[in-house]
């Protein structure tokens, strides 16, 4: 486990901050949001929820940075008042008051490879590409690693699944993790037949959630309150009727923006990932927040032993408690 605690503890150093895109001036009175990517397919659903809460009058704007650290440090720094990830190390080793609010996707990863493996145990000492150091592909490994008694090569990371499929059919890779879309279009594909879906272990904790500081929640407590009823009610009516999301996408909006043939595939991306269980239709909640102390502490990234640790001093429950009377 000492590997495992050695590559998570970096996380809680502060990081330099690279913005790759905003929307919107900066003013005080908006919710300022940090993504951990550009937006995509992946996002449709939260950027409806995003709608939904606008309509009931928020006021906010977002930033994509390059990736999960980026966001949780820019948070972390009071540069940004919500963020995407799962920021455990961060949250332990920091000491700083940031609170999960809501699970927004599970880790439903999948390792694929070339045919050169055939079972997880054959990438023993070889490379892998992940998404971010920290994150949920990064504790996939760790865990990996630790109960197989095992211990990958070098690793790399690329943002997106997306990205690290283009680096496996460009021979830039050879193993990686990836998420259930693009795992299901590279093995639907022509190329399909060049790889393997190497077996895995089910995962229920979170894989991306949103998180704040407890002080500023605390303080903007209607508008939170807003943003959240906006996920549970996106994140319910999503789990009836997957094509909702497509639907209700804004054509102006980031998402609406994407080229034709991805927003072509969004009824099928959701259905699938509802189907799979990628999405809690309640937030999460307590049910996550103890799977997350079970599956973090397994990754390094937590100390101690999960059953002694507190969920509530990783999670603010309140608002999402409320949402769902």
């Amino acid at each position: 486990m000492r590997h495992l605690l050695k590559r998570a503890a970096g996380l809680a150093l502060a990081l330099p901050v690279a913005v790759s895109l905003t929307v919107g001036a900066a003013s005080a009175e908006k919710i300022r949001i940090a993504l951990a990517e550009t937006p995509s397919d992946e996002l449709a659903a939260f950027f409806v929820a995003l709608d939904r809460a606008k309509a009931n009058g928020l006021d906010y704007e977002w930033t994509a940075f390059s990736d999960e650290e980026l966001a949780i440090q820019a948070v972390l720094s009071g540069q940004m008042d919500i963020g995407f990830g799962t920021p455990y190390a961060a949250m332990q080793r920091s000491k700083a008051p940031i609170r999960i609010l809501f699970q927004l996707s599970k880790l439903k990863f999948f390792p694929v490879t070339t045919k050169a493996y055939s079972k997880l145990e054959d990438l023993n000492g070889e490379p892998i590409l992940l998404h971010s150091r920290g994150g949920g592909t990064d504790s996939i490994a760790n865990v990996i690693e630790d109960r197989l008694n095992m211990e990958f090569g070098d690793r790399s990371y690329v943002p997106g699944s997306s990205n690290r499929v283009a680096a496996l059919l460009g021979g830039r890779a050879d193993a990686t993790i990836i998420d259930l879309s693009n795992k299901n279009k590279l093995m639907r594909s022509e190329a399909g037949s060049n790889f393997n879906v190497l077996e895995m272990f089910d995962v229920e904790a979170s894989d991306e959630a949103l998180f704040g500081n407890l002080d500023w929640i605390q303080n903007n407590e209607e508008d939170v309150q807003i943003f959240v009823d906006a996920l549970v009610s996106t994140w319910s009516d999503m789990h009836k009727d997957p094509t909702m999301i497509r639907r209700e996408t804004n054509p102006d909006g980031p998402i609406g923006q994407l080229p034709p043939e991805i927003l072509a595939e969004l009824d099928g991306f959701y259905s699938d990932a509802v189907e799979a269980g990628l999405y809690s239709p309640d937030g999460g909640g307590r049910t996550a927040a103890t799977a997350d102390m079970e599956w973090y502490s397994a990754a390094g990234q937590l100390d101690g032993d999960p059953a002694s640790l507190n969920i509530e001093d990783f999670w603010y429950l309140a608002p999402l408690d409320k949402a769902m009377k």
